[in-house]
């Protein structure tokens, strides 16, 4: 059966891949009735594809986790060039013609690029009562604003909560930045990327992604597990990966462009 061939069907793009790699029978696409993975090559490149319903726009959460699932397990294995959620090309002929062929050298070199890494990212969340303590412990007008609300009535208290929640959401963004740079200085030799992400609460002390050779990642586990012992009962850390390297190569569009 042909990719692309019935009307209101469209060919879903996940991202980019050498063109010897093979799909598992099992591996679905996204959609409400998801079809199996497909291989679209040309040259030394190929596209990981799925037949995909042009009846209802794609954007379910879903869909958003197949989309990603699919490339983070690819990248666990081999490398792969991840393209944005929602990628859609009218046929496999279209995805040789406006893809693979226009760019084929580009991304032959990314991949080549890419082979044997892959991104992880580390997110630490401040403990919140400790962050609280240590910014009143630092910060002499917030612990006077502080001890004054206890003081006031409700209504009184107002104003002086409101410049100390502002005060504290300063505090909070300096120590995110002095904290994110000095983890980001201890990754620095274990990494060949980094990007620093946009915090995602209020609360988060750092948020990083970095591309990393997989033969690496005991000694990344390793740096971040130190600083978890040492932060421990400030920072909570998470570290996720293998995955795909949205940060340092995903193209905006099917084309890249």
């Amino acid at each position: 059966m042909g990719v692309g061939t019935e009307q209101g069907v469209g060919v879903y793009v996940y991202g980019l891949v050498p063109e010897d790699v093979e799909v598992s029978d099992d591996a679905l696409g996204v959609g409400d009735e998801p079809k199996e993975l497909e291989v679209i090559r040309h040259g030394k490149v190929a596209a990981l594809v799925s037949e995909v319903s042009l009846d209802r726009p794609l954007g379910t959460p879903d869909d958003l986790l197949r989309h990603e699932g699919l490339l983070d397990a690819t990248a666990a294995e081999v490398p792969v060039l991840p393209l944005r959620f929602g990628g859609v090309l009218a046929s496999r002929e279209a995805v040789v013609d406006e893809l693979l062929a226009p760019h084929h050298d580009e991304f032959a070199a990314a991949l080549k690029e890419m082979e044997g890494r892959a991104q992880y990212v580390v997110k630490g969340r401040y403990v919140e009562q400790t962050v609280l303590r240590e910014v009143l412990e630092e910060n002499p007008q917030a612990a006077r604003l502080r001890d004054q609300i206890r003081d006031m009535g409700e209504d009184a208290a107002r104003d002086a909560r409101i410049a100390l929640g502002e005060l504290v959401e300063r505090a909070i963004t300096a120590k995110r930045q002095t904290d994110t740079q000095m983890l980001l200085e201890a990754l620095t030799p274990v990494s060949a990327l980094s990007a620093v992400r946009e915090p995602t609460h209020e609360l988060d002390a750092v948020h990083l992604a970095l591309l990393v050779e997989k033969e690496r990642q005991a000694k990344l586990e390793e740096v971040v597990g130190d600083f978890a012992e040492r932060w421990a009962g400030r920072v909570e850390f998470r570290l996720l990966g293998p995955m795909a390297a949205y940060d340092f190569v995903m193209s905006s569009t099917p084309g890249g462009e």
